[in-house]
């Protein structure tokens, strides 16, 4: 089974569902995790999109960042389906306990997909978060960056220090296909379009978590302004192909099934 861990919907903004599900079943995808996307707080459509295809999809879910109610928010969302809540390492919530809707979604059994820079992610701070919520998987996007190739180079300084997070069980990490950290080459080449040797981040990502906690996702649609959505799975699984069959399993649908579908 394939599960595409990262993707948005919209009827207003990048495409709605039967583009996605039109480029899922063109690939052999079975399920795939919608992410809501950032200044997004109705979440009507993904939850319609749920209802009209169970086997298909499931619903990450975004509130607004310092909503004093937000607890309450999440749990309610979570009765209607939701299997998961996007954050971000720089949200607290005022008053007591800035960490009440991390909180939240670790007693609501959820898992966090987690939006963040990677300066962000490789802030004190948000060890301090990690620390607070033991038992809740907490999910990198984009391996600890952006959805580009964000100019660091080797000996890759800052995403090592993210991809230490490791050391704590509750985290994982995304990939989202090779064209978001490595560069497309000019003038195209073929058969692989990148510039020179391709980026070894996905190789140390994979090396400090391991196959268990680090799974694909499309960036469906951004992906389309990169290598595009066939090219994301294809060269990824290319470029993973030796390693064990058990291992594939995990990283292009197990891991994400696990903690987003339910199992």
């Amino acid at each position: 089974m394939i599960v595409d861990s990262h993707c948005h919907v919209s009827p207003y903004w990048y495409e709605p569902v039967e583009s996605l599900l039109f480029q899922m079943d063109r690939n052999g995808v079975d399920r795939g995790v919608l992410i809501q996307y950032m200044g997004q707080y109705d979440n009507e459509y993904q939850f319609e999109c749920v209802k009209q295809h169970p086997d298909r999809l499931s619903s990450v879910v975004l509130i607004p960042a310092k909503a004093g109610d937000g607890p309450a928010q999440l749990e309610q969302l979570v009765e209607r389906g939701a299997t998961g809540v996007r954050l971000q390492p720089r949200w607290r919530l005022p008053g007591d306990d800035p960490f009440a809707l991390w909180r939240k979604a670790e007693a609501l059994g959820l898992a966090v997909s987690c939006s963040s820079t990677a300066q962000g992610f490789a802030a004190d701070a948000f060890v301090e978060i990690i620390e607070a919520v033991p038992n809740l998987p907490i999910v990198l996007e984009h391996l600890g960056s952006i959805n580009e190739p964000d100019g660091e180079e080797a000996p890759y300084p800052l995403r090592s220090k993210i991809f230490e997070l490791a050391r704590f069980p509750n985290v994982h990490i995304k990939f989202h296909g090779l064209g978001e950290f490595s560069k497309r080459a000019m003038p195209m080449k073929q058969p692989f379009p990148f510039e020179g040797c391709v980026t070894p981040i996905l190789d140390m990502a994979l090396e400090a978590f391991g196959p268990d906690r680090l799974m694909w996702g499309s960036d469906f649609p951004p992906v389309s302004g990169r290598e595009g959505y066939a090219n994301a799975l294809r060269f990824a699984m290319q470029h993973l192909e030796s390693r064990p069959q058990s291992e594939r399993e995990m990283l292009f649908g197990g891991n994400a099934a696990r903690l987003f579908c339910g199992g």
